[in-house]
This record gives C-alpha cells, sequence and structure tokens, in this order.
C-alpha cells in the first residue's frame, strides 16, 4: 500500500498561487513515479481573506496544521494591507507557535551564467546556512515610550536562550555531519581530513559589539562542538565579515549558524549569489513537529496573474519538503530536474525573462523528473 502524506498548502498572496500551482504539478508527477501519494489540504490565509474578514489566522487552523506532515506554503505580503500585519500574524506566528526553531537555506548555484560573481562555478557556491528561527530581535520584545513625541523612547530586545541557542547550534552540526556523511568537505585542508574532520560550520556572530548574546552562542558553538561533534571542524566570522566573504569567498563555507536577525539578512545575499529570489528555497523546520517549506521571495504583486514568474523557488521548497519527509530519492529527482531545466532551457531567473511562461518551466521540471 502506498504511503500517503497529507500536506497542508497556504497559497498566500500575489504571485503565491501561481508558483505553488507549479510546485504541486512537480510534486504530484515526482509522488507518481516514486510510489507515494501526496493529499493536498488548501488555506485560504492570506490578504484577501484579511481584509474580507480581519482575521489572519485563526486559533482552530494551527490545531488543523499540527496533523499535517508537512506545510507548503507561496508567499505572504498584500498591498492593501499595512506591512507587519500579515508577517506577524501568520508567517511569525506559524514559525513561533509551531516552534518551528530552525530556518533551512541551502545556497547552491546551479548555473554559473547566472551568479552576478565573475568567476565563480556552481562548486564554488554550495552551502547552507541555519538560522534560529524563533527568538532574537523576532520575538517581539520591547515596547514604546511618548510615541509621537520629540522624547520618543524606542526599545527592541534580542532574546537569546541557553535553550535555544544550544538547539540550533546542535541541528547545525548534525546537518553539516549529516551533509558530508560520504565525502568530506571540498574546502578542508589535508591536515584537517588527517584529524578526522567531515565537515565545517561557522558562527557567524557579532562577538565584538553584542558581548552578551554571543558570548552565549560562542560559549555554546564551542562547548557543544568540542563535546559531541570533534570531527566537525569549527570556525568564527563577524557577520560584516560574511557577507564580505559571500561575494569574495564563498567556496570557504560549507554550514554556517546564526540568529535571527542576521540569518534574516544574510540569506537574502546568499540568494541573488545562487542566480535570485527566483531559485531560493527554504524550510521553517521542527525536527520533532509539523514544519512548513516556502520559496523566500516575496510575494511579487506587480506579476500578479501574468504568468511571467520564475516558479523554481517554490518548486526546489516541494524538493526540500519530499526530503525532510524522509523521500530523499524523490527530492534528489527534483532538484536535479531543475538543474537541468535551468542549464539547458532558461534564458534568464529573473521574471519575464525566462524565455517561457510560469506554467511552462513547471511543465519542463515536471517532465524531467
Amino acid at each position: 500500500m502506498k504511503k500517503t502524506y497529507n500536506i497542508a498548502v497556504i497559497p498566500g498572496d500575489g504571485t503565491g498561487p501561481e508558483v505553488i500551482r507549479e510546485a504541486k504539478k512537480v510534486l504530484t508527477a515526482t509522488a507518481s513515479k516514486f510510489g507515494f501519494n501526496l493529499n493536498y489540504i488548501e488555506y485560504d490565509f492570506g490578504g484577501e481573506r484579511y481584509l474580507r474578514t480581519g482575521e489572519t489566522l485563526p486559533d482552530s487552523a494551527l490545531e488543523e496544521l499540527r496533523k499535517a506532515h508537512a506545510i507548503l506554503l507561496g508567499a505572504i505580503g498584500h498591498p492593501a494591507v499595512k506591512p507587519g500585519i500579515l508577517e506577524k500574524g501568520i508567517l511569525l506566528r506559524l514559525r513561533f507557535e509551531l516552534e518551528q526553531y530552525i530556518n533551512l537555506r541551502p545556497v547552491r548555484l546551479y548555473d554559473e551564467r547566472f551568479c552576478p560573481i565573475k568567476d565563480k562555478k556552481p562548486e564554488d557556491i554550495d552551502f547552507v546556512v541555519v538560522r534560529e528561527n524563533n527568538e532574537g530581535l523576532y520575538a517581539g520584545a520591547g515596547g514604546v515610550l511618548f510615541k509621537g513625541t520629540p522624547h520618543e523612547v524606542a526599545i527592541q530586545e534580542s532574546i537569546n536562550t541557553r535553550r535555544g541557542v544550544e538547539r540550533c547550534i546542535r541541528f547545525a552540526f548534525e546537518y553539516a555531519r549529516k551533509r558530508h556523511a560520504s565525502t568530506p568537505w571540498r574546502g578542508l585542508t589535508q591536515e584537517d581530513i588527517a584529524a578526522g574532520r567531515r565537515a565545517q560550520v561557522t558562527l557567524c556572530g557579532k562577538t565584538n559589539v553584542l558581548t552578551y548574546a554571543f558570548d552565549l552562542w560562542e560559549r555554546t558553538f564551542h562547548e557543544v562542538g568540542e563535546r559531541e561533534y570533534p570531527d566537525i571542524k569549527r570556525n568564527y566570522a563577524h557577520v560584516d565579515a560574511t557577507t564580505m566573504w559571500f561575494v569574495k569567498n564563498p567556496e570557504w563555507f560549507d554550514v554556517i549558524v546564526t540568529d535571527n536577525m542576521f540569518g534574516d539578512i544574510i540569506t537574502d545575499l546568499g540568494a541573488m549569489i545562487q542566480g535570485g529570489m527566483g531559485i531560493a528555497a527554504g524550510g521553517n523546520i521542527n525536527p520533532n513537529g509539523v514544519s512548513m517549506f516556502e520559496p523566500i521571495g516575496g510575494s511579487a504583486p506587480k506579476y500578479t496573474g501574468l504568468n511571467v514568474i520564475n516558479p523554481l523557488a517554490a518548486i526546489c521548497a516541494g524538493a526540500m519538503m519530499l526530503d525532510h519527509l524522509g523521500e530523499t530519492a524523490a527530492a534528489n529527482a527534483i532538484e536535479n530536474a531543475v538543474i537541468y531545466v535551468v542549464r539547458n532551457k532558461l534564458k534568464s531567473l529573473a521574471a519575464g525573462k525566462m524565455g517561457y511562461s510560469t506554467s511552462e518551466v513547471g511543465d519542463m521540471v515536471a517532465n524531467a523528473v
């Protein structure tokens, strides 16, 4: 009997429904080939529902979503809704209440034609960012005094707990170990390999200025690494230096672990060096609960309904979802199909410049699986 996965689908706003349509097309074709079923349960959360009902995410929906095997999200953001309402009411609430404490962002270049950095090839840009997803500046701690006056005071606090930091760091080490289970990372020296190292994890922070938060991060990083992961090389880089090395020497990175704010920033730069938002996918992970997968770009309202948006990020998010569910062969088949289409078919990864429509790109990937 075929295994069935219940997938909660939130197409969302703007071009979200268009890219999710293509992701489902590819996922359905892949499931058929690899012998499992995907049962999609759709939800209309987003800007249109909010404008109609004043509701972002009902409490009852959270209980339903907890019962799904995974969540596939399109995009959240509506031009008629004040920024922050949908993002906090839907995205952040899902991440926090479902305790999706890891944001996982692979950064992999599929075709050097689409890299804005001169002379960088696919083997040079192949790393993963592990971003803490439930704490930091995004925890919502702070307040305002004397708002609207010349004496206004705004305070935004970064919350970092030993529990939250340690579980994020441990996830990064485990992911690095799994990523190089068969072959050591190509950036290791012969001395590293002789010492039994298989992979590298870089802590990205700002220890010289954020002396409380990143003292906790740095101590935890080295304590956990030394005690439990002698096979993983440990490295540290300030966040400003990290952005510099992303551009100058991205091949220096294997797995990066960082806090919520820094992770949010550096992953957008990562998207650009891998070819743009049209190819960048991410996962919001609860290793012991329900996880959510999404293209990291926005809702792109100016392209809505034109059938020109790049669906590959959503398709790659679907591949990440299958890998998370244990369907690794199926996930690899989707990624290989995406690589084939990118290298052999597309003129660009930008919306309206691909040489094909959104639906045609989805068809090509589905046929290549």
